[in-house]
């Protein structure tokens, strides 16, 4: 076996990977979901293979750490790209659930419900002042939640779902206010791709808003007009504020661009995709025709901000495998005998 190929080097370049790297998982599944809004089946299906293979390296890896070196787990654990887990699976279930496969989605739900209090209790711990975009990922985690069982409350036809998902749809909006506080504004000027985060939390939001909205709608009594009104009311205006933050965060990266390839950059890519997903969800929800286009513009944006991001990933992982094997076979020279 060649040093380039080497399980040692593959293993030692594999050990550098940060928590946040779980946005790569984000941003495909997301990506998937819109891409199936706008009926680009194919593209969606490929879109979630690869969702579907990079959440399970990292969960093998997650565990791994978990049963081998614990101390090292938990202080990934307290890190705001931990929460990455929970929202890469809230994704990832809410795809499985428009496939119909319903009984994976709830499992993936489980799953998810599972981790997100012991994660975001550990990064609430070690939040500070003048926190990166990454602070943003309490809101993301917790409104992931609210997105999966409201869809799987309209796909089952349960209730008590769409009442459960209200609790993280709440409590993300709680959790942005309190995250917007210790968010560094200049960020939006040197953030290396997760100060986009402050908008994908807003979209995520405005996406369970939209799918609470789709579960009334079919056919469940689950609460009076004057709560659907707040709902749809809240719903827009997370929708506006999601779209303000995209045209500020773009505007900046016109201003101060940053083309270096940075693992934060799927943190990018994620609100790109979210936002087109949003935006093609509240249309069509709300009943605004209109909106569709613009959703659907968002979505090549984001396609497009995928396969750059991608690009760099490749290029990185290459250089990087290439120094793992140098090192490898130079540890192995050091202490052959002579």
């Amino acid at each position: 076996m060649s040093s380039a190929t080497h399980p040692s080097a593959l293993r030692a370049w594999w050990a550098q990977r940060p928590p946040a790297a779980g946005a790569a998982v984000m941003a495909t599944g997301i990506v998937s979901v819109a891409l199936h809004l706008t009926g680009r089946e194919v593209l969606s299906r490929i879109a979630l293979v690869l969702a579907c293979a990079a959440w399970l390296i990292l969960a093998a890896n997650f565990v791994y750490l978990l049963l081998a070196d614990r101390a090292q787990w938990v202080r990934r654990a307290g890190t705001p790209g931990a929460l990455t887990a929970v929202a890469a699976t809230t994704v990832l279930g809410t795809r499985f659930s428009l496939l119909g496969w319903s009984l994976l989605a709830a499992v993936l739900l489980a799953l998810a419900a599972l981790l997100w209090p012991w994660l975001l209790f550990l990064v609430v711990q070690h939040w500070g002042r003048r926190m990166p975009g990454a602070v943003f990922l309490s809101c993301v985690a917790t409104e992931g939640l609210a997105v999966l069982g409201a869809t799987l409350s309209a796909a089952t036809s349960t209730p008590w779902l769409a009442h459960a998902a209200l609790v993280p749809f709440w409590l993300g909006i709680v959790l942005y206010l309190i995250a917007l506080f210790r968010f560094d504004l200049r960020q939006v000027a040197r953030g290396s791709g997760d100060h986009w985060v402050a908008g994908g939390a807003l979209a995520i939001s405005a996406l369970a808003g939209a799918k609470l909205l789709a579960a009334a709608g079919t056919g469940m009594y689950l609460w009076n007009a004057d709560d659907q009104a707040v709902l749809h009311d809240v719903t827009v205006f997370l929708l506006t504020l999601d779209l303000a933050w995209y045209a500020v965060l773009l505007a900046a990266e016109i201003a101060w661009p940053r083309l270096r390839y940075d693992v934060r950059r799927w943190s990018t890519v994620f609100p790109l995709g979210m936002t087109a997903a949003a935006t093609l969800s509240v249309a069509a929800v709300v009943d605004v025709p209109w909106l569709d286009g613009p959703g659907r513009a968002l979505l090549w944006i984001a396609v497009a901000g995928w396969l750059a991001v991608a690009a760099g990933a490749v290029v990185q992982a290459r250089a990087g495998l290439r120094s793992a094997a140098a090192e490898s076979g130079a540890a192995v020279r050091s202490t052959a005998p002579r």
